[in-house]
């Protein structure tokens, strides 16, 4: 299968190097040459503009299958309308961002092709082991992509339709809110035994608690990685926690639906608050988003 992909920062660079190492081909663009010339050196066809891109997809008048990889919002918007007179009604494309489960619904409705909306999750981390794959849009689209799907993420099990379009980017709102409760439970967790009664190695209790405890996770991988990298103290992470829209969004639909959501709505907050005052729980937090995200750590 032939599969175009735009946008080649980390996660888009991901998709390219496991589509190519399922078999599949590659044409790749990026704003940036230098980004276009590495994924050319892994194997993809390069393309030097969105329309020199377009026409090398769909030769001998296959459909085109189309991967956006860009930042959220006017990004994504803006690709589309490059792309759009090179679109049909056979053509698919999808749009893995963190993009706002309406703006998908709106983008659905507006663009020539058949569009997915894919809620993406894994961080870096899935270019070894695969991303979870969160599909909203039209059946046919999303099984015609299949392969293409099974190769970016775990696996067959590591992806699935959640049903019509806004679906996708909907569910992975509320993955990232759920994502801000565990963390802040993490975090609190972990305050309490820094400032507790005992001289603890918190290294050693994540490591305890992540083989066989009930509340073992990756999460909780990355607060062992953390201890080990930065000491028990956490060295210089700053209390300064960034991100927050997804935590947004997921909160407002919680209000709108009239749907209690109090953990979420307590670890967006303390989100917020940590502009303002230093904690314990939030400096892990900090520190946890650069494990699974690669996100840069604020440090005092």
């Amino acid at each position: 299968m032939e599969l175009g992909v735009v946008g080649l920062g980390r996660m888009g660079r991901i998709v390219v190097d496991r589509v190519l190492e399922a078999g599949h081909d590659v044409v790749a663009f990026d704003v940036d040459p230098d980004a276009v010339e590495d994924a050319a050196a892994a194997g993809a066809t390069p393309a030097e503009s969105l329309d020199e891109f377009a026409e090398s997809l769909g030769g001998a008048g296959e459909a085109k299958r189309i991967w956006l990889m860009v930042p959220a919002g006017d990004p994504v918007d803006a690709a589309l309308d490059e792309l759009e007179p090179h679109l049909s009604a056979d053509d698919v494309v999808v749009d893995g961002g963190n993009s706002h489960f309406e703006d998908s619904v709106r983008r659905a409705e507006a663009c020539p092709a058949r569009y997915l909306d894919c809620g993406t999750s894994g961080g870096p981390a899935g270019a070894d082991l695969g991303f979870s794959l969160m599909v909203g849009g039209p059946a046919d689209a999303y099984d015609e992509l299949v392969p293409v799907f099974d190769a970016v993420a775990t696996g067959p099990a590591g992806h699935d339709r959640m049903g019509p379009a806004g679906s996708g980017h909907y569910v992975k709102m509320v993955h990232n809110g759920v994502e801000y409760a565990l963390m802040q439970a993490y975090g609190e967790g972990f305050e309490l035994l820094h400032e507790g009664r005992y001289d603890l190695d918190l290294e050693a209790v994540a490591r305890t608690w992540n083989n066989g405890a009930v509340i073992r996770s990756w999460l909780l991988e990355l607060c062992e990685e953390a201890f080990r990298e930065e000491g028990t103290d956490l060295g210089d992470v700053a209390d300064h926690v960034a991100g927050g829209s997804t935590g947004t969004w997921t909160v407002q639909e919680a209000l709108e639906r009239e749907v209690a959501v109090p953990l979420i709505y307590q670890a967006l907050g303390e989100r917020f608050d940590s502009r303002a005052e230093a904690k314990f729980s939030r400096r892990l937090a900090n520190r946890l988003r650069y494990g699974f995200g690669r996100h840069e750590v604020e440090r005092e």
